[in-house]
């Protein structure tokens, strides 16, 4: 090898190095930032929120206790997680509320317990089969609806002046079901039959084919002899279809 070609050599033993640090480094893969998922104690505010929004029509007031979601789970985040109530259930005890995404697609269920605190209507004192209830016979007690029977009364109005199935000890709650409106009308008895279209109304008589009360459907016969059907009225007349 002569002198001038020492300069070529060594610019070559220089630059096969740099060729393989650099093709080393574009073989490396380009990083990516991990995927953002979805915080469980979020999953768990959009729950309550949506039992709270939902409930506003029940009667008396609510609250929710979401149950604990496991922070394992690991669901990509979502820029529109919705709750829902899956088919069958209400929001009513312990229940269940379902939160879904559209895209990415995913979806759970989480457990809520649901409390309803309102003034449920009580027996102020022993009350007997047939008794017919007036205000001191009431009484009203805060308690959580939920943990009752459907059909229990909110309000004492809901049962003055009504008689009871069944009878009942101080402090039982009443239920719809366990009332009866007084008999106003009873079968056999003559009854004014009013039929009324706006300003213009027609009135006549019948007779009762059945017992009825205050807001109760009885059929009746007319004088012409053709039956009829008509809500009992709270002056004891029955109103029938114009």
């Amino acid at each position: 090898m002569n002198a001038l070609e020492s300069p070529l050599v060594s610019c070559e033993n220089i630059m096969r190095p740099l060729l393989y640090i650099l093709a080393a480094f574009f073989s490396i893969p380009a990083y990516s930032a991990p995927m953002p998922m979805e915080d469980a104690g979020s999953l768990r505010q959009i729950a309550e929120t949506f039992v709270l929004q939902q409930a506003v029509e029940l009667p008396g007031q609510a609250s929710a206790v979401v149950g604990v979601i496991d922070s394992r789970l690991r669901l990509p985040k979502c820029s529109t997680p919705e709750a829902f109530l899956p088919p069958g259930t209400r929001l009513w005890g312990n229940t269940t509320v379902g939160i879904r995404c559209a895209a990415p697609a995913w979806s759970i269920y989480v457990q809520v317990a649901v409390k309803v605190m309102a003034m449920a209507v009580t027996a102020a004192k022993p009350l007997t089969q047939g008794q017919y209830l007036s205000p001191t016979d009431l009484a009203t007690q805060l308690t959580d609806l939920t943990q009752l029977p459907s059909g229990v009364l909110t309000d004492p109005e809901q049962a003055i002046g009504k008689t009871l199935t069944t009878s009942l000890p101080a402090g039982q709650a009443l239920r719809s079901d366990m009332l009866r409106s007084p008999l106003m009308i009873k079968t056999g008895q003559v009854v004014k039959l009013i039929a009324q279209n706006g300003a213009f109304q027609v009135s006549s008589e019948g007779k009762a084919l059945a017992n009825g009360g205050p807001g109760q459907t009885i059929s009746v016969r007319t004088a012409s002899g053709k039956v009829v059907s008509g809500v009992v009225k709270a002056d004891g007349s029955v109103e029938v279809p114009f």
